[in-house]
C-alpha cells in the first residue's frame, strides 16, 4: 500500500464523521470510568516486581557455582521485561496524574532495573503512537536489519538482497538479540543526542546498571557459567520484549507518507489483539491489548481488557476493521509478511484503507 494516488483527502463531511465516531467512544469511556488511575493496582505490582528482582539475586548467591543457576537467569529476564512493561506505563502516564512522578518513576524503573534509556525511548515511542506503520514517521518500521516495506527490500542487494527474501525465517534468532540492541541504542542516544533530557544521569544509572549486573556474575559465578547466565537472561529478556511488541503490528497495513487517516481507524487498522488470558495479559504487560492501547495510550493497564468490548462494538457499529488473533497466529503472520516483503512483492497484504478510500 505505497501507490501515492491512493493518498486523496477524505471529504470533510466524511472526514468529520470520523471525528465525532472518536469523539464518541471517548465520552463512553469517561463516562464508564475506565481512565481514572488504578494506584492501589500499580503501587502493588511495583512492590512485588521489585521484590521477585531482589529474590532472583538471593537465589543467585544460594544456588551459587551450579548450572541451575540459569533457571535463575531465565526467572530474572521474566522480571527486568516486567520492568520494561512498567516503566512503558509510567512513560505513558498510567500510574500518576501528575506528569514529574510519572517520567521520574519511569526513568527509575527503566534505568535502574530495566537498563534502558527513557528519554530514548519515549522520544521514539511517541512518533510510533502519532503515525503507527506510517512511512517517514514511525520509527518502528524505519529499515535496519530488517526490511519492512517492499521498498526498503528492493534497495537491498547482494548477501542482504539475499537476507531480505528470508528474513522472516530469521525473525526469532533476531529476538535474542534484541535486548543488547536495546542497551547499545540507549547507550548510543543519550551519548549523541544532546537534546535528551538528564541524558547524563540516566547514562549514568545505565552504566551502573549494567556494569554492576556483570561484576556481581563474575564475582558470584566462574567466567564460564556467568558468561552462560549473562547470554540466558539478555536472550530471554530480548525475545519476552521483543515478541510482545513485534505482534501488534508487523503484518498491518503500510501507510504511505502522505496519506492523511483520522485517528479512530489509524490506530485500530494498523493495530493486532493477541487473544489469550492471564498469562499472555501478563508476558505482555497488556500490550496484547494494542488497538485500546493505542485509542486510550494513558489507560491503565488493567482497564484495558474492560474497555475491549466496547471498543469492538464500537468499531463494528462505524464499519471499521477490528483484528484479533491468537500468538501463534500473529507470529505466524509475521513472518509471512515479512518474507513477503523481502520478495519484494508490491502489495503483501491486502489493506482495509486502500478499500476504505477506493469504496
Amino acid at each position: 500500500m505505497s501507490t501515492p494516488s491512493l493518498t486523496a483527502a477524505v471529504p470533510t463531511s466524511r472526514r468529520e464523521k470520523h471525528v465525532s465516531a472518536y469523539a464518541e467512544l471517548s465520552q463512553q469511556v469517561l463516562a464508564a470510568g475506565l481512565l481514572r488511575r488504578r494506584h492501589g493496582y500499580y503501587v502493588t505490582t511495583i512492590l512485588l516486581t521489585v521484590a521477585a528482582f531482589a529474590a532472583m539475586w538471593a537465589g543467585v548467591v544460594a544456588v551459587g557455582n551450579s548450572w541451575w543457576v540459569l533457571l535463575l537467569a531465565a526467572a530474572l529476564a521474566v522480571v527486568r521485561a516486567q520492568f520494561g512493561f512498567l516503566g512503558h506505563d509510567t512513560a505513558h502516564r498510567q500510574v500518576f496524574a501528575s506528569h514529574t512522578w510519572n517520567a521520574w518513576t519511569s526513568r527509575v524503573l527503566s534505568c535502574g532495573f530495566a537498563g534502558l534509556s527513557y528519554g530514548w525511548w519515549m522520544g521514539k515511542h511517541n512518533k510510533h503512537h502519532n503515525a503507527p506503520n506510517q512511512e517517514g514517521r514511525d520509527p518502528d518500521i524505519q529499515s535496519g536489519v530488517l526490511a519492512f516495506t517492499p521498498d526498503q527490500a528492493r534497495r537491498r542487494t547482494g548477501a542482504a538482497g539475499w537476507f531480505a527474501r528470508h528474513q522472516g525465517w530469521a525473525f526469532f534468532p533476531l529476538l535474542t538479540l534484541e535486548g543488547v540492541a536495546l542497551h547499545v541504542n540507549s547507550i548510543q542516544a543519550l551519548l549523541v543526542k544532546r537534546d535528551i533530557r538528564y541524558r547524563w544521569l540516566e547514562l549514568t544509572v545505565i552504566a551502573l546498571r549494567v556494569g554492576g549486573f556483570f561484576a556481581v556474575l563474575l564475582l558470584l559465578l566462574p567466567v564460564g557459567k556467568a558468561a552462560a547466565f549473562a547470554g540466558v537472561e539478555l536472550g530471554l529478556f530480548g525475545v519476552l520484549l521483543g515478541g510482545s511488541f513485534a505482534p501488534n503490528h508487523k503484518g498491518m497495513p503500510i501507510v504511505p507518507a502522505s496519506m492523511k487517516v483520522d485517528f479512530l481507524r489509524r490506530q485500530v487498522l494498523m493495530s493486532r489483539n493477541i487473544r489469550g488470558g492471564r498469562l499472555t495479559d501478563f508476558m505482555m504487560g497488556g500490550l496484547n491489548y494494542q488497538i485500546e492501547h493505542h485509542l486510550f495510550p494513558s489507560m491503565p493497564r488493567p482497564n484495558l481488557k474492560l474497555v475491549q468490548p466496547m471498543v469492538r462494538e464500537h468499531c463494528a457499529k462505524h464499519g471499521v476493521l477490528y483484528t484479533e488473533t491468537s500468538l501463534a497466529g500473529s507470529y505466524s503472520i509475521v513472518v509471512r509478511y515479512l518474507n513477503r516483503v523481502g520478495l519484494g512483492e508490491r502489495d503483501p497484504f491486502t489493506c482495509p484503507l486502500v478499500q476504505l478510500y477506493r469504496g
